[in-house]
């Protein structure tokens, strides 16, 4: 309940009113006087509790119980009409000729005030694995290191900021963390950088710790580019650029494609033995069509 910030009277200090009336017989006069109110504000509330007991010293909604000129059922009708074309207020206002306040109550009553109101949230799309290996995922976390306590446990913000209130160039950890998607068992190893060599290693060791489970890896969903495929060679180390061709809009672009990291799509996600291959297939995989 929000109370009005110059009201003289709470709930508590309405029942202290009534009390005073009811059980110490004193007069509303009295009353009135000793609490800085009007005299008919302490028969108000007397009356209410009278009638209605201590729910009746609540507040009450201000909204009355009738409007004088409502808003007609056919411009409410017009309003959610034109707002499910997606007109913005203002121009629903001018097209209807009411104020904007009213088409933006109006709205608000029929829950269409916002965009993405008007069309039905899309579905969470969920997967579940079956079995323990067909997926696992993959993720680095980046944690820095410290090597003294800071501000949060000793209080002393006036020195987190010199010589002794910071682990300057204390290094950085790198929290290797592997998680199956049925089983939810995870694995976890904290390394010096997340190079490919620290990945590589970090993926046979997890590969490795599942199959002492009895678990085989099928699968793998990282978004770390050092684990889906090699970097690009230099340009002096790379052959001849392919030749362009004559009809431009026949010449598919020789370009890798970006890899999606939804569990469905398992591009390059062969199995070698004891590690999964995720390097993407080799070869070019443009198609030319012949010219016309």
């Amino acid at each position: 309940m929000n109370i009005h910030k110059n009201a003289r009277l709470t709930p508590h200090s309405r029942a202290e009113l009534v009390r005073r009336v009811l059980v110490e017989r004193r007069s509303p006069m009295s009353v009135a006087t000793d609490m800085g109110v009007s005299i008919r504000t302490v028969r108000k509330w007397v009356a209410r509790y009278q009638a209605e007991g201590e729910a009746g010293l609540a507040d009450r909604s201000s909204r009355p119980h009738r409007l004088r000129r409502p808003t007609a059922a056919a411009a409410v009708e017009r309003i959610e009409t034109l707002r499910r074309q997606r007109w913005t207020g203002k121009r629903i206002a001018g097209t209807l000729g009411v104020s904007r306040a009213t088409v933006s109550r109006v709205l608000r009553r029929l829950g269409l005030s916002r965009i993405r109101d008007l069309e039905p949230a899309e579905p969470v799309r969920r997967y579940q694995r079956e079995h323990p290996g067909e997926l696992i995922h993959i993720d680095i976390k980046k944690l820095g290191r410290f090597e003294r306590i800071g501000h949060r446990i000793t209080g002393d913000r006036a020195r987190r900021s010199d010589r002794h209130g910071r682990s300057r160039k204390a290094g950085w950890d790198f929290v290797h963390v592997c998680i199956d998607d049925a089983s939810r068992i995870a694995f976890s190893q904290i390394l010096a950088d997340e190079r490919k060599e620290s990945a590589v290693a970090f993926l046979e060791a997890a590969v490795a710790y599942y199959a002492g489970l009895g678990v085989t890896v099928t699968r793998v969903m990282t978004r770390q580019r050092q684990l889906l495929h090699e970097p690009p060679l230099p340009r002096r180390l790379q052959g001849p650029r392919p030749q362009a061709h004559q009809n431009p809009a026949l010449h598919a672009k020789n370009q890798r494609q970006g890899r999606a990291l939804h569990p469905d799509q398992p591009q390059g996600m062969g199995l070698r033995p004891g590690l999964p291959d995720l390097r993407p297939p080799q070869g070019r995989a443009a198609a030319m069509a012949p010219p016309i």
